[in-house]
């Protein structure tokens, strides 16, 4: 008898290793973050989405008007959380005053110190997450979804916008995109010139130089592609976190949305 719960035991801890394994973010990291902010939460409750085998957490917030007009899903930056005070918590938190869904997702992470280069063998993970999340959303019967990403988010979002994205998402907003040259997968001018939805290129004018120094190249890009609803913002006196002008970024990112991503919410 004991014997056979021995076997059994082992099993379960060999198919979680399996499970762990699938996922080279730091898993650990995660559940961290998702102690210290899910009981805090004041605006969504805390879902789990799995994506490849791999659950992480994602904040649910419903739209408070009397009509709906799609989904957003909100993607972090750099090893941070779906609950990060700067830019992430005012969108996911203010959107659904204007008729949003909000969905924020934990993208993969790694420790503190690591930088962009080091996120390469984490980023075929990013378009199984955001797919998990618009599948969430399609579920609820939301399917006039947009994509909202921060910083290292951009790239995440940006990858999966270039490839074949799921039809239910119809609008882009980027947030402070940096141009990395170190992969393929991490250019956000090369995923401009693949993405056919109509896309806000928005960020600041005290943002990072790499975000700064690209924003032409990002533009001719989409104007290659024929994107003719693509247009880029520079918001003046704005860093790479809009410390300070949380307000201005939401009221922003809402005037986009409300011209350029208003579809007819199909309900179950």
């Amino acid at each position: 008898m004991n014997f056979r719960i021995s076997l059994i035991s082992l099993l379960f801890f060999s198919l979680s290793q399996l499970t762990y394994a699938a996922s080279k973010s730091d898993l650990d990291k995660e559940k961290r973050w998702e102690e210290q902010i899910v009981p805090s939460l004041l605006v969504g409750d805390a879902v789990k989405l799995t994506a490849d085998g791999t659950e992480f957490l994602g904040i649910y917030a419903e739209n408070t008007t009397d009509k709906a007009i799609g989904g957003a899903i909100i993607v972090h930056g750099i090893g941070v959380h779906p609950a990060w005070p700067d830019i992430i918590d005012p969108l996911r938190m203010q959107l659904p005053d204007a008729g949003w869904h909000t969905l924020s997702i934990q993208m993969p992470i790694l420790k503190n110190e690591a930088e962009g280069k080091d996120y390469v063998p984490l980023m075929d993970e990013a378009p199984l997450r955001l797919q998990a999340a618009v599948d969430f959303l399609k579920a609820k019967g939301i399917n006039n979804i947009v994509i909202i990403a921060h910083s290292l988010g951009t790239a995440m979002s940006g990858y999966y916008l270039a490839s074949k994205p799921d039809a239910a998402v119809h609008a882009y907003v980027a947030v402070s995109m940096p141009q990395f040259t170190f992969d393929k997968r991490f250019d956000n001018t090369q995923h401009m010139a693949a993405i056919k939805i109509p896309v806000l290129d928005i960020y600041g004018s005290q943002d990072l130089d790499s975000v700064i120094s690209s924003d032409k190249a990002r533009a001719i890009a989409a104007q290659k592609a024929g994107n003719k609803k693509y247009s880029q913002m520079k918001v003046e006196g704005a860093n790479h976190f809009f410390n300070g002008m949380q307000e201005d970024i939401v009221k922003r990112v809402r005037g986009w949305l409300e011209k350029n991503a208003k579809g007819k919410e199909i309900k179950k």
